[in-house]
């Protein structure tokens, strides 16, 4: 692989993890490196419940 190659696959992930950071609210980008390549980005979301609001999603109790 020469420079141009290695700098533009660099530009792709660092442009696709930015991306996947950006959209993200609460969560994880996790980057997995296999050789010293980039193989695959895994995003993560989580939602996070308001307290206030988790009462109305609590099981009633009759």
């Amino acid at each position: 692989m020469n420079a141009n190659t290695r700098a533009t696959n660099s530009a792709q992930w660092l442009n696709l993890v930015q991306q996947k950071v950006q959209t993200l609210r609460f969560g994880v980008v996790q980057i997995v490196v296999h050789e010293g390549q980039v193989v695959q980005i895994d995003r993560t979301e989580k939602t996070r419940i308001d307290r206030r609001e988790a009462t109305d999603f609590a099981p009633s109790q009759d």
